[in-house]
């Protein structure tokens, strides 16, 4: 029967967390996302630009 006691113990402990509000939830999304996007942009250009340059150093011989 510890499985019950563990689950008893869970149900306890999860009744003590501070959840999100609707508000932090959505604020918090927005940074995930927008970070996210900032990151896809970042690593887009730096490999078009590394393209670029092997391309160049190779067209050279």
């Amino acid at each position: 029967m510890r499985l019950f006691r563990f689950f008893g113990d869970v149900g306890r402990e999860m009744k003590k967390v501070t959840w999100p509000t609707w508000r932090e939830n959505r604020r918090d999304s927005w940074t995930v996302i927008s970070t996210s996007l900032f990151f896809v942009a970042f690593f887009a250009l730096f490999d078009w630009l590394i393209q670029l340059l092997l391309q160049t150093l190779t067209s050279l011989h």
